[in-house]
């Protein structure tokens, strides 16, 4: 494609688009984007929508969005359950896809996903983007030069109370592995590889939950401790749910035979790192590189792919691994029996931090 702006036709205008909408913004600044259209099943939200573009055009059945010949990109942002039915059908229209996490909410139906992006024209871009925030891809560039030993323990954290809005949270499909152990599970494999194993205990603490003021059943995993075996007798923990009021503490541990890194904050919300190597016998603190890094980033890697021809970071066979590993993990907790995973996916190419691990400056802790 030349270097012409990318038509975006956005699927899904609720919250999620509020975070994306404020990156879309900076790229039509930058001339590397037009809307051309939106789309909610409640058109309300889609008129909402328009103001921000007002020469969109507005649409509440997503098959007018990808089958435009004015859309390059499909932006899918609806909820969770329509996630591969949507991707899917723009891909076979030649669409570059951006879909929020997850890719699917069945197996079968990200299989079907990957089969039609390697035969379309469009490239497919899955979230979470957590592996391209700077201070993820200085640890990873930590852990490839050794300065941790070799990986034998991982720890990640991700959760909340819970959204009060959109009951579909709540309901098959919905739930916090999919919406918040995706972040964790992504980052974990990005740093240490494929998983081999998994198990977890997990269930439904809060049966009852209040929406735009309703009582809705909860018929999701709302509380889940997953354990990953990455084999070789390396395992790693992800602890999520609906159900965490406040936490201090790293996002992610990685415990190595020579050290321990950490990212503070929250994967998705980097806060900087901190690393022990047991040479130095001292705590380096390092403040976030950059702050104003956004999780939504995904889209604007995905623009640069369509522009010069680059392949993207994350690629969907990631995205499916990290699928299987969240669903074996639920049929796990049922019946207590771990689940070998079948899937796998090649080694990140992970682009440079634009800082060296030595090149920014830390504040070293005498232990």
């Amino acid at each position: 494609m030349s270097r012409s702006r990318v038509r975006i036709g956005v699927v899904g205008c609720g919250s999620v688009l509020r975070a994306y909408g404020s990156l879309i913004q900076k790229l039509r600044f930058e001339r590397a984007v037009e809307v051309v259209s939106v789309c909610d099943i409640d058109k309300a939200k889609a008129e909402a929508a328009r103001q921000r573009w007002p020469d969109a055009a507005v649409y509440t059945d997503y098959r007018d969005v990808v089958t435009s010949r004015l859309v390059d990109l499909v932006l899918v942002l609806t909820a969770m359950p329509a996630h591969g039915e949507i991707a899917g059908a723009a891909l076979v229209s030649g669409k570059h896809v951006l879909v929020e996490k997850p890719m699917s909410t069945s197996l079968e139906g990200a299989r079907q996903l990957l089969e039609t992006a390697r035969d379309s024209d469009g490239i497919l871009v899955c979230a979470p983007h957590v592996i391209l925030s700077p201070t993820f891809r200085i640890i990873a560039k930590r852990i490839r030069a050794g300065d941790i030993g070799r990986v034998l323990l991982a720890r990640a954290r991700y959760g909340w109370a819970g959204p009060t809005w959109g009951a579909w949270y709540y309901q098959p499909g919905g739930g916090a592995l999919f919406d918040l152990g995706v972040y964790n599970v992504t980052a974990l494999t990005a740093l240490i590889g494929p998983a081999r194993r998994v198990t977890a205990m997990a269930g439904t603490v809060m049966p009852e939950r209040m929406i735009s003021g309703q009582p809705v059943e909860s018929q999701v995993i709302d509380n889940a401790h997953m354990l990953i075996d990455f084999g070789d007798s390396v395992f790693g923990v992800v602890t999520t749910g609906f159900s965490m009021q406040r936490y201090r503490g790293p996002a992610i541990e990685l415990y190595g035979s020579k050290g321990t890194i950490q990212l503070m904050g929250d994967d998705w919300a980097p806060q900087g790192y901190e690393l022990w190597r047991a040479k130095h016998g001292a705590w380096e603190v390092y403040d976030e590189t950059d702050p104003g890094w956004q999780w939504t980033e995904g889209l604007r890697h995905l623009i640069d792919c369509i522009r010069t021809g680059q392949h993207p970071v994350y690629l969907p066979e990631h995205a499916y691994h990290v699928l299987e590993i969240m669903l074996a993990a639920e049929a796990a907790s049922g019946d207590g029996r771990a689940r070998e995973i079948q899937s796998t996916f090649s080694p990140l190419e992970l682009p440079d931090a634009d800082a060296a691990p030595e090149e920014h400056d830390s504040r070293v802790d005498r232990v």
